[in-house]
């Protein structure tokens, strides 16, 4: 099949780990072997990846220099070369026989975008929530409790188009595997004259492998995470791993927003274009798409 994988940003960087670049190498590395595996098994896959803890340590170097920082849509690119790099090379060090490319990848969004208003993706480090208020007051952050955590968030519009699909496209077709749309892509927006300049955001990667998994006509979008199922009343004792289920029967407003909702409404999203999507552990991705772990979301006709 023609697979996209989304590599969640806490899959690549366990939550609460240093952020290190070791860190992110060893994880890095272990998520390559587990896609080798999807790889010999005879997919064709397209690799996206999110940035959240990456893209929030960046912003953070950036605000303790002299100059002006530089701003997220090019924190984002940073991000998506640092990942994709690394991705790259250890999956080239795990499959010898196949050509691998990351590419960077704009992603036009609306300026207008209520998610502008209302942030909500989590970005950088974890802290308790007496030193997550101090530095919001101190440097202009918007909070929201992660968990029994606190994280800053920023703008996540929903994206409108993968600008390099062609180019995506021209690659797959010749065999090549694609890691792109790092960090959900970079967020840019067209101006009156037709010319595009980016935005301060960071685009939820779920959501923008759902638009590449259609652009692309990919058969199965598999979304990978450090959970390993989607769970009704997640955090509570009466919290229920799902199964098989039908998109028709999620309620996205059910599921925490900044979490797990993105990637429920990522996979309703992709259903809906009669193709099935899954969410779970990545080191569960090769039961996962066998049906025998993790969540399916089916087409409400399947």
């Amino acid at each position: 099949m023609r697979i996209v994988v989304a590599l969640g940003g806490n899959a690549l960087l366990r939550r609460g780990e240093p952020m290190t670049a070791e860190n992110q190498r060893a994880n890095i590395r272990r998520a390559a072997a587990v896609l080798a595996k999807l790889i010999a098994a005879g997919h064709a896959l397209v690799i996206t990846h999110g940035n959240g803890p990456q893209v929030g340590l960046l912003a953070l170097q950036a605000a303790m220099t002299p100059s002006s920082p530089f701003p997220l849509d090019v924190l984002d690119a940073e991000t998506a070369g640092m990942i994709g790099y690394v991705l790259q090379q250890e999956l080239g060090n795990a499959v010898k026989d196949r050509l691998f490319a990351a590419l960077l990848t704009q992603v036009k969004v609306d300026p207008h975008d209520p998610a502008f208003a209302t942030p909500t993706k989590p970005i950088g480090p974890i802290y308790d929530e007496p030193t997550a208020r101090r530095l919001a007051a101190e440097r202009g952050w918007q909070i929201a409790a992660d968990n029994d955590k606190w994280r800053r968030v920023v703008a996540s519009p929903k994206p409108l188009e993968i600008l390099e699909t062609e180019v995506l496209g021209f690659l797959v077709e010749r065999g090549v595997i694609v890691i792109c749309a790092g960090g959900g892509g970079i967020p840019v927006v067209e101006r009156e004259d037709g010319s595009l300049i980016g935005i301060e955001a960071v685009i939820d990667k779920d959501y923008a492998s759902a638009l590449l998994a259609r652009q692309l006509h990919a058969e199965f979008l598999l979304m990978l995470t450090d959970v390993d199922a989607v769970y009704r009343g997640w955090g509570t004792d009466a919290a229920l791993p799902l199964g098989i289920v039908k998109a028709s029967d999620l309620e996205p407003g059910d599921f925490p927003a900044g979490s797990m909702r993105p990637k429920v409404e990522a996979g309703i999203a992709f259903a809906g274009a009669g193709k099935p999507a899954a969410i779970g552990r990545l080191e569960d991705a090769v039961e996962i798409i066998a049906g025998l772990r993790g969540t399916w979301i089916e087409p409400a006709d399947a």
